[in-house]
């Protein structure tokens, strides 16, 4: 049996690479064309983005690629999938590395980026405000998602209560499986699941066994949380991974 055979049971599609590199190419080839169409259908374009190492390289290649143009960023809106509870300087601070590597070097006006407001008791419930007020579909058109070796996606982590959440679209999330700093502020499944399009990144041999665990439990969400993102209505679902991942 094939590396690729272990993994017939994620849902959704495959998309393998040979590097790192090669994947975030090939995702903001994919993504530039997405955002674009929907740009044209609906004028303005709702993209999450994670925090994390996976996704650094490919923001700064959407950072750089003229393809997606001043007048496209103008009509798009920024949000995150998720955040740690720190201070507002801290650099652990998913937006951190997001303002770093995308929005200093792009020319979207700061009132379209949206980042968390993890120092407010009630951010969650005013985050999950603006998201409902400003998406007139009701539906988020991109979101980059990553995994982490446990099976976590976004900050819905094994076994924490979150990921039993059917209404809320924005939740605090803790737990003793959270990893620290914690808690955390997450998008949840109900919005992750209508998203247009989602992409699950992933690169590098120490998330092949969550990958192997998740395609061999693809309904056991508490202790694989990843397997928990299931599409629904017309939404589209691609894993990009690298040969590593895949590999082991």
């Amino acid at each position: 049996m094939s590396a690729l055979d272990d993994l017939r049971g994620l849902r959704g599609q495959l998309v393998i690479e040979a590097s790192p590199a090669a994947v975030a190419k090939r995702l903001a080839d994919d993504l530039i064309r997405i955002l674009h169409q929907r740009i044209c259908e609906a004028d303005t374009a709702h993209l999450a983005l994670s925090g994390g190492t996976s996704p650094q390289g490919l923001y700064q290649l959407l950072a750089n690629d003229a393809r997606y143009t001043a007048g496209d960023w103008a009509r798009t809106l920024l949000w995150l999938v998720d955040e740690r509870c720190v201070p507002h300087d801290d650099p652990r601070l998913n937006f951190a590395m997001i303002r770093s590597a995308l929005v200093d070097k792009i020319p979207i006006p700061p009132a379209q980026v949206h980042s968390m407001p993890v120092g407010l008791a009630d951010g969650d419930r005013r985050y999950e405000d603006a998201l409902r007020r400003a998406l007139a579909s009701g539906r988020l058109d991109a979101a980059i998602l990553g995994m982490g070796p446990d099976g976590h996606t976004a900050s819905l982590f094994p076994y924490s209560p979150t990921l039993d959440e059917r209404q809320r679209w924005v939740c605090f999330n803790d737990g003793e499986h959270v990893l620290a700093p914690r808690p955390r502020m997450t998008l949840t499944y109900p919005v992750l699941c209508a998203t247009r399009f989602l992409a699950i990144l992933v690169t590098g041999a120490s998330k092949h066994a969550a990958l192997l665990a998740a395609a061999h439990a693809p309904d056991d969400l508490h202790a694989h949380p990843i397997v928990g993102i299931r599409p629904v209505q017309d939404s589209k679902l691609v894993w990009y991974l690298d040969r590593a991942a895949v590999e082991g």
